[in-house]
């Protein structure tokens, strides 16, 4: 006859292993409340083995308890704990502590306790969360998975019962199931796994954080559960990632928050939780990966306003104009360009932090490169204002201005016309403005599908009309005439019109230029605008009429 403190090793199916486990526990139970010494662990330990017998039958109770390998795993693990309680119990009825030591024996009956909570919790598990039904769902008849719906639902049924070690191999198949088939994954997960897998963050193992983080990485980047993965805590244990983790923690950290730092809401969370400090130590510090990362986080941060002055108090400018002038990689740099734009978009205060920085200089020297980019311009053109005009001469803004004119995206182009705009103050500045050759570049920009460059570029020329070379520069672009009668369309959309209006009057001293207005249909447009009230418009209507009579006289 087998000893009743040892499972017998046929017992191999759920039933017999329930059997089993019934039969284990009151002779446990006996035992234990004869044990002597420990009196405080083994009153713990009862306890626990009191709820065991109430969980099986919880457990038995389900339709798929006989089906499902998980269900007899536990099982498995609930038999022999409970027969090394019986064991522990039976030394603590002899003199046999005494001789193996109390230290070890104490070391014992906690590492006891640990298991009975761990069977507790993943029985619970099984019971109450419905995890039992995901992974037996899998195996019905009546449900078509394929093999690999199968496998990722018994692989997010494991990352929630059992140990460590076993919680580590199911967060490894995940990983692998995630790379050959990321939808199938994503099918399956419900709120339980989220919770689950942000749990395995902050596992001892540092393998185990390793391979969660990668998989919270994946999911992250495949915006399909990010408001979840906030929702259940994601982002406390992953900015302790980013600060300490190891070097695949810390990328696979930083590169999740960048993508779930677009969302405002989640952008005010990461700055409560205090992810800046952090980010901003990864900008002066982290490698390549994670410095761009880091600065993309802080880009998105710095998108909501009511926390850019939080990311001022915590040193931000001075960090992002630092990568702007030696940011490893283009994209830190990019990203650094794009939070100083919104950082001085409506604060003044923060706009002359800039300035005070050096910020002027270092967004110039950005613009250098060989396709200037955008967000350096528009946060140039946030600067004009809270730096002399004079002091941007000086530091050489008007060569820069010409490339991104000559060599940027359309976008780089209409900001750059925006600060000439700002900067058009003085004649001396018109002056200067126009013998670098911007005339003919803004006057190639009236053309441009987008409304707003058409207005922006013809405000920008209407600025420099008053000094006649600027007017002659104009009068020498051919289709210059040509699309500013076009921009007089009264359609409300055209918000180009009244700039087009002043820079057609200037060139109207020209014979030559008023014939090509009235050819191209200027009068019938300003006939329009004038009922509009639009300034200038008749004034130059008045012009160009006088013109047609005087024609019609040398006709007759």
């Amino acid at each position: 006859m087998a000893d009743e403190s040892e499972p017998t090793k046929e017992a191999d199916s759920a039933a017999q292993l329930l059997s089993l486990a019934r039969q284990l526990v009151p002779a446990a139970l006996d035992k234990a409340r004869a044990a002597t010494g420990f009196p405080g662990r083994w009153k713990s330990i009862i306890s626990k083995l009191e709820r065991v017998s109430p969980c099986l039958s919880d457990l038995s109770s389900l339709p798929c308890f006989a089906k499902n390998e998980l269900c007899k795993e536990l099982l498995q693990s609930v038999t022999k704990t409970v027969a090394e309680a019986i064991g522990l119990a039976g030394r603590c009825c002899s003199a046999e502590p005494l001789c193996s030591g109390k230290l070890r024996m104490q070391s014992d009956l906690d590492a006891l306790s640990g298991e009975l909570d761990l069977l507790l919790n993943d029985c619970e598990l099984l019971v109450k969360t419905g995890v039992l039904g995901d992974a037996a769902a899998a195996m019905s008849p009546t449900v078509t998975n394929s093999p690999t719906q199968d496998c990722v639902r018994e692989l997010l049924a494991r990352l929630q019962i059992g140990h460590a070690e076993a919680k580590h191999r199911a967060v490894d198949g995940l990983l692998e199931a995630m790379r050959e088939d990321e939808k199938s994954v994503l099918a399956a997960l419900g709120r339980s796994n989220i919770c689950a897998l942000i749990r395995l963050l902050s596992a001892n193992s540092m393998k185990t954080r390793e391979t969660a983080a990668t998989v919270i990485c994946l999911l992250a980047e495949s915006w399909s559960c990010e408001k979840l993965l906030v929702s259940e805590g994601v982002l406390p244990p992953l900015i302790r990632l980013a600060e300490s983790g190891s070097l695949v923690c810390r990328e696979k950290a930083v590169v999740s928050l960048q993508r779930l730092s677009m969302a405002a809401d989640t952008a005010r969370s990461m700055v409560g939780h205090g992810g800046v400090p952090v980010l901003i130590e990864i900008c002066q510090i982290g490698d390549s990966i994670c410095q761009a990362a880091a600065a993309g986080t802080l880009r998105n941060l710095s998108a909501v306003p009511d926390v850019r002055q939080t990311l001022a108090e915590e040193g931000i400018i001075r960090v992002m104009i630092d990568l702007l002038n030696c940011g490893m990689v283009l994209g830190s740099k990019e990203y650094a360009a794009e939070c100083l734009q919104n950082l001085t978009a409506i604060n003044d205060d923060l706009r002359r932090s800039v300035v005070s920085e050096g910020g002027p200089l270092s967004l110039l020297a950005y613009m250098d490169g060989p396709l200037p980019q955008e967000p350096a311009v528009r946060a140039l053109r946030n600067l004009i204002g809270s730096v002399a005009v004079d002091g941007l001469m000086s530091l050489g803004v008007l060569p820069r201005l010409v490339h991104v004119l000559k060599d940027g995206s359309l976008g780089a182009r209409q900001a750059a016309a925006g600060i000439i705009c700002r900067m058009s103050s003085s004649s001396e500045t018109k002056k200067a403005i126009g013998e670098l050759g911007c005339v003919p570049l803004l006057a190639r920009m009236l053309d441009a599908k987008a409304n707003t460059a058409r207005e922006v570029a013809a405000q920008a020329i209407a600025g420099l009309m008053s000094h006649p070379q600027n007017k002659r520069e104009l009068k020498k672009e051919e289709e210059s005439v040509a699309n500013l009668v076009r921009l007089l369309d009264p359609n409300p959309q055209n918000t180009a019109k009244k700039y087009a209006v002043a820079c057609l009057l200037s060139l109207s001293s020209s014979k030559r230029c008023k014939k090509q207005m009235i050819s191209y249909g200027a009068v019938g447009f300003l006939k329009k605008l004038c009922e509009s009230d639009i300034a200038g418009a008749k004034k130059l209507l008045e012009r160009l009429e006088r013109r047609k009579l005087r024609g019609l006289f040398i006709r007759k």
